[in-house]
């Protein structure tokens, strides 16, 4: 058989190259769609061009969000993407991963074999918080109410240091309720719990403890500010209860520091919130929430939905999401196990340890943290009025490496001490923290020979990310 002009029929215009066709000669569509289709391979690689110039996640040393998962663990999550977490009669198996998840982390925090535990996944710590938040204020406005306490005679109050994350302050914001912050001191940088008594009246719907401040990644004392709540709520017309923010700590503390007693091991902690997207291993965003009974979760704060197919209950804030971080976490939980989870802390703390010697060896700072408890370095100058650059200045030169290390204030009445943060995640391996450290040394050298400083930059102001 002869063949010949006329027998091109099946030409494949895709065979095009990328960068010599003529959607990647023009200005991609910005804020009006565009009046024709682009082939899905130019698509695809006009936008990851778009997003050369942002910086590399693994060197983000200012986030606690995971920035690696095994590629087992990708695939499975990219091919549950379409999955709706809200659906559970239509996704059965994946509702019934979600709660076991729930009751490993359960496990992992002491529930009361003797009372009934509930929990839910969120779309991340903010979320849980929000919903730890509301079942305290809707829980105290009911007993306030049998106890014949006046509800609108005031604004329902929540007691926290003055280091809590923003969510807590949006909390306070979108349900009306009077944020009272203690403030942190430069000598206890957590709750300080000496005279939090004052703080307290009939208007208080609950304390929240803080597993890992966002500023520096210190424990707030929970053992300490349960002893003085059991002490407190002998006589209290409303006795008050304590939420523990362990968005940092909660999948950290029970591998590293069993023996610290900060979850429902304690009589005044009703509820407890995590991220599984920071120290549970897993990419953004899923988070988890859980009250230690029923009897602390208001009922009117969980909705029956029936018309996905079946009746259930839903009390999250958020309603149509993707599972796909729901099975990427229990994919960490079968994956790792206990012992695979602390091996891998262990050696994010090592790695921490490591960085906080670094730090400490150039006898320029000051450690906040060394790596003791969360998995963070943090510090500021030690002579800053002696030293001709700040803090930022070391930050700016350190991204010249492609290292994102955050600099900022630390809140409330230490806002005039400028602090930086390096935040140790799973994928920071050692080899990697020493190539880090290099290019720290390499920083402060370069800084101290500059010929182009002539004004020390000393706005007090953000320098790189805080979550």
């Amino acid at each position: 058989m002869l063949y010949g002009k006329n027998d091109q029929s099946k030409k494949a215009t895709y065979l095009q190259p990328i960068f010599g066709s003529s959607a990647s000669e023009r200005d991609i569509p910005k804020y009006k769609l565009g009046a024709d289709p682009i082939e899905p391979r130019i698509a695809y690689q006009l936008i990851k061009d778009e997003l050369l110039d942002e910086g590399a996640a693994r060197q983000n040393l200012a986030t606690f969000c995971q920035t690696y998962m095994e590629p087992e663990a990708s695939l499975l999550m990219g091919e549950t993407l379409e999955k709706n977490a809200i659906d559970k009669s239509e996704y059965p198996r994946t509702a019934e991963l979600e709660n076991r998840c729930v009751n490993m982390i359960a496990d992992l925090w002491h529930a009361p074999e003797q009372e009934t535990y509930m929990g839910t996944s969120t779309v991340g710590s903010s979320e849980a918080c929000m919903l730890g938040g509301m079942a305290m204020k809707f829980r105290w406005r009911a007993r306030a109410k049998a106890v014949g306490v006046d509800i609108s005679g005031q604004r329902p109050n929540l007691v926290i240091s003055s280091g809590y994350q923003v969510c807590w302050e949006k909390f306070a914001v979108y349900f009306d309720v009077e944020l009272r912050e203690v403030p942190m001191t430069a000598d206890k940088m957590s709750l300080d719990i000496s005279d939090i008594t004052s703080y307290f009246d009939d208007y208080t719907i609950g304390v929240v403890g803080i597993l890992g401040i966002t500023y520096t990644g210190c424990y707030d004392d929970i053992a300490g500010l349960d002893a003085v709540l059991t002490d407190y709520n002998q006589t209290a017309k409303i006795s008050i209860p304590i939420h523990v923010d362990a968005a940092s700590g909660g999948m950290y503390t029970p591998f590293m520091s069993p023996e610290l007693k900060w979850d429902f091991q304690l009589d005044n902690v009703v509820s407890i919130n995590t991220s599984g997207h920071k120290y549970g291993l897993v990419y953004p965003g899923i988070g988890w929430v859980l009250w230690r009974d029923k009897t602390y979760l208001p009922e009117e704060l969980i909705f029956s939905v029936s018309y996905l197919g079946g009746d259930m209950p839903t009390m999250a804030i958020n309603f149509s999401r993707s599972a796909s971080p729901i099975i990427g976490q229990f994919y960490n939980f079968m994956r790792f196990g206990f012992n695979g989870y602390k091996a891998i802390h262990q050696r994010t703390h090592d790695v921490a340890r490591f960085l906080a010697e670094t730090v400490e060896s150039t006898g320029r700072f000051t450690l906040y943290n060394a790596g003791e408890q969360l998995p963070i370095v943090c510090y500021r100058l030690k002579d800053e009025d002696k030293q001709e650059w700040t803090l930022y200045e070391l930050a700016d030169m350190l991204q010249m490496k492609g290292w994102q290390v955050p600099a900022y204030p630390l809140p409330a009445d230490l806002s005039d001490t400028i602090i930086q943060r390096y935040v140790v995640r799973a994928d920071l391996s050692m080899n990697v923290a020493e190539e880090f450290a290099e290019d720290f040394k390499w920083a402060i050298a370069k800084l101290d020979d500059s010929r182009f400083l002539r004004r020390k930059d000393e706005n007090k102001r953000v320098q790189g990310f805080t979550h």
